[in-house]
């Protein structure tokens, strides 16, 4: 129990009492000679009085993207005690993010993708359709999980993908029921519209750079005929434009910063970091807690109301299987004792891949001098001193969407441009002036699944993407290629434009555009949909429309594990979108709702743009 009245603020005077209660029925038992009967009901009362003292009205799991936003939401009523657990340490260093510029400085952002000190450093199986590659799958494990990780990239995806979720079983989870929770999330440095929120905690700002390069893209992109978008969040996805980011007065603006920072302070809140959650403990179907791994101790904690798990799309599916919930036929071959027979469970497993189509700039401009030693140092004092600079940038500040071809309702190719070179996830150092951009298909056929690899909670799950499974995926990757070169090949980059140095020049036909693909693709970092939402009547969902496990009480799961299908665009936004949604399903409140909000549609679907 020291631990926890260390490690957890709240209750702590109820646990007093629980221990004296045990030193007191001791000393009754030496001293009056209670009989060994009576002193095992003593015993046991006060173990009960232990449990309860050890207790909460609801127990978060992971404190990320969703976990941060539930913990501050449910914690607005003063008379909901919230506990949050989280396997990796805080994003601070004394209470200093200066400390920790690895995380907030947002130039910075490759450093965590190099190692396992915030990152859960997952890797996939062999991928045989990509030449058996292993594909590389960092996660935050860290104050604010990946939004701690991540590119800063604020995508919400189409609204039609919204739209699609309520058809695939996700009642309720249409656009208008969910437009108002990206609003209730947002302060967007321009202001407050019909799409846009002006009063929430998550800080967006806008890509506002006059590095030419960027010019040169959006520039290139309308002489090749696309639409210049002035909010791909807003009204017109379509198009290419400048992107959204969750950085704020130059710092990163994770979701541990906009949610679980201005929360801490509550008297009913309690979190603790460096806390692996191995179990989720039942009483028969009906979920009264968890076990947890700390310091190297095994504890229980109990959940009066609901336990949560806001783990991720790999976490929270391994946690429900660790725990008994998941393919009985699964299970029973690892030893773990079946709860409820629910198969969806890890299924449905979908991501974005996405390769690197890289040009040779002529002219030094671009971000590989300040990679060099002295400029490095030069521009990380600039950020420590004043949070400015080429530091307080992700330089993801350009982007877009287009429609693969004629026909396509709404896109399905999305753009991130970079005036510089990556190299194996920033893993690898840029080696000359280069410019690219990060291509690839949103709504792609390939859907794989994780499985446990043993009963053992730190064994990381067998994750098997299926990358590239189907004819229509590996088409739609050799368009990313052709469209990129197009609008390389335009006039806004002549000055610029130097060789091809990736897919390079050589790689012409389409079955060198496709092994080029199977050897350079990469995961864009957005695996979802591994703990479906749908009807409990679809035997592949693993959560109802109020996020409810089914076949299970006092289970939630709320995170990117429950999208249906994964959406047309990065997926920081709409997880925190998920997490205020279901905060007030957990509370009892009517779903906000905006009605008859306008969207884009191509004039005719006769023709690609």
């Amino acid at each position: 129990m020291s631990y926890l009245m260390k490690g957890f603020k709240y209750h702590s005077p109820v646990m007093c009492k629980a221990a004296g209660s045990l030193f007191k029925a001791h000393t009754l038992k030496n001293m009056l000679g209670i009989n060994e009967k009576q002193f095992k009901i003593s015993r046991a009362s006060s173990q009960l009085s232990s449990e309860k003292a050890n207790s909460y009205n609801y127990i978060v799991v992971g404190a990320g993207s969703a976990g941060c936003v539930l913990a501050n939401r449910l914690t607005e009523d003063p008379r909901s005690t919230v506990l949050l657990l989280e396997a990796g340490p805080k994003d601070t260093l004394l209470g200093s993010k200066r400390l920790m510029w690895k995380i907030h400085m947002p130039a910075a952002l490759t450093y965590n993708l190099c190692d396992e000190k915030y990152n859960w450093y997952y890797h996939t199986t062999p991928q045989r359709h990509m030449d058996n590659r292993v594909m590389y799958w960092p996660r935050g494990r860290v104050w604010g999980g990946s939004s701690s990780l991540n590119a800063m990239v604020y995508i919400r995806g189409h609204a039609e993908d919204y739209n699609r979720w309520s058809r695939e079983g996700a009642l309720g989870w249409d656009y208008e029921h969910c437009l108002p929770y990206f609003k209730k999330a947002q302060t967007h440095e321009l202001g407050p519209d019909q799409y846009r929120g002006g009063n929430g905690p998550l800080h967006v700002s806008r890509g506002k750079t006059n590095h030419p390069l960027h010019q040169a893209f959006l520039e290139a992109a309308q002489q090749a005929g696309y639409p210049f978008t002035d909010d791909m969040n807003g009204y017109q996805q379509e198009g290419f434009g400048w992107m959204d980011m969750t950085i704020h007065q130059g710092q990163r603006w994770s979701t541990a910063s906009a949610y679980l920072r201005p929360a801490i302070s509550r008297p009913n809140f309690s979190v603790a970091e460096k806390t692996l959650v191995t179990k989720i403990l039942f009483q028969g179907t009906k979920c009264i807690g968890v076990e947890y791994m700390k310091n190297g101790q095994r504890k229980k904690v109990f959940a009066n109301k609901e336990v949560i798990l806001s783990g991720g799309a790999i976490n929270s599916p391994q946690l429900l299987m660790l725990s008994g919930i998941g393919n009985a036929d699964d299970l029973k071959k690892l030893g773990i004792p079946v709860v409820c027979h629910l198969p969806g469970v890890g299924q449905n497993l979908q991501d974005h891949l996405e390769v690197y189509v890289q040009q040779k700039c002529t002219k030094p401009i671009t971000l590989y001098s300040a990679q060099k030693p002295l400029n490095t140092v030069r521009i990380g004092l600039e950020w420590l001193w004043k949070f400015t600079g080429e530091g307080a940038t992700a330089h993801l500040e350009s982007g877009g969407f287009i429609r693969s071809e004629p026909g396509v309702p709404h896109p399905d190719i999305q753009f991130h441009f970079l005036p510089s070179q990556v190299i194996d996830h920033g893993r690898v150092a840029s080696t000359m002036e280069a410019y690219q951009v990060h291509v690839g298909p949103m709504r792609s056929a390939s859907v794989g699944w994780l499985k446990l690899k043993s009963s053992d909670p730190n064994d990381h799950p067998i994750i098997e993407p299926n990358y590239l499974s189907t004819e229509r995926d590996i088409w739609e990757f050799r368009q990313c290629v052709k469209l990129t070169r197009e609008i390389f090949a335009q006039k806004a980059f002549e000055k610029f434009r130097g060789p091809e140095i990736q897919p390079g020049n050589h790689v012409q036909s389409d079955k060198e555009i496709d092994a080029f693909i199977r050897q350079k693709a990469d995961s864009a970092y957005h695996p979802s949909c591994t703990c479906k939402m749908g009807q409990p009547s679809d035997s592949t969902a693993v959560v109802d429309p109020q996020t409810k496990v089914i076949g299970v009480e006092n289970l939630r799961v709320v995170d990117a594990s429950i999208m249906p299908s994964v959406v047309t665009g990065n997926l920081n936004a709409p997880t925190i979108m998920i997490a205020e949604k279901a905060a007030d399903i957990i509370k009892g409140l009517p779903s906000l709702q905006e009605k008859n909000v306008p969207i884009y549609k191509p004039k005719t679907l006769e023709m690609q743009r």
